[in-house]
């Protein structure tokens, strides 16, 4: 017996049309007691922003500023991750350092001059982060004196994949803090601040 298929009414596709992104709904408040994973991005959900290494510093700031976020994952030319930019690396003092020591001007600064390279950056693994709490995330990005942290998964052969980030900002506005600075203190004192207040 033949099965017999209907073939669907097609359309034409309207000037000015969108398309969907993933979006991940994350809680609007947490407690430190909540599960790590409330306040984590994940990345199977929402698509990381990211820029090449040698993408000029302006153009990834302005990137930032048009996706609304502080840190973009830097990508080499075989799409695997080379480093780290923070809008930290670019309102900081790195680019001056980078003038002082190289010359130029900003416009010649390139995300490669001042990010966090791959090979100086740790990451959390997913299975710790899903039986972690918010406030394991809190202790552990001020131990280590960053605002983000990625979190990796493993193929069975060992090899990494980002799969979420942290962002100590993100976590300061869920618990109720008022996260305006790139300080990372000023943010943790913020989130001090909620605690203490209960």
């Amino acid at each position: 017996m033949k099965a017999e298929y209907a073939v669907l009414q097609s359309y034409p596709l309207k000037a000015g049309a969108s398309f969907v992104r993933p979006a991940q709904s994350l809680p609007e408040r947490v407690k430190l007691s909540y599960p790590a994973t409330d306040v984590m991005t994940d990345l199977t959900k929402v698509s990381v922003v990211s820029v090449r290494a040698q993408t000029t510093m302006n153009k990834a700031n302005a990137k930032m500023i048009k996706y609304g976020v502080r840190m973009l994952l830097v990508l080499d030319d075989d799409e695997q991750v080379a480093g780290l930019l923070t809008a930290s690396d670019v309102l900081g003092e790195k680019p001056m350092r980078f003038l002082q020591t190289m010359g130029g001007t900003h416009a010649d600064i390139l995300v490669s001059d001042i990010m966090t390279p791959q090979s100086d950056m740790e990451v959390l693994g997913i299975d710790e982060v899903k039986d972690a709490k918010v406030g394991d995330i809190v202790a552990s990005l001020k131990q280590a004196h960053r605002q983000h942290s990625l979190v990796v998964s493993k193929s069975a052969e060992g090899e990494q994949s980002v799969c979420g980030l942290f962002s100590i900002t993100q976590i300061a506005r869920q618990l109720g803090a008022q996260a305006q600075s790139f300080e990372l203190a000023h943010t943790i004192t913020e989130i001090e601040a909620v605690i203490a207040k209960g």
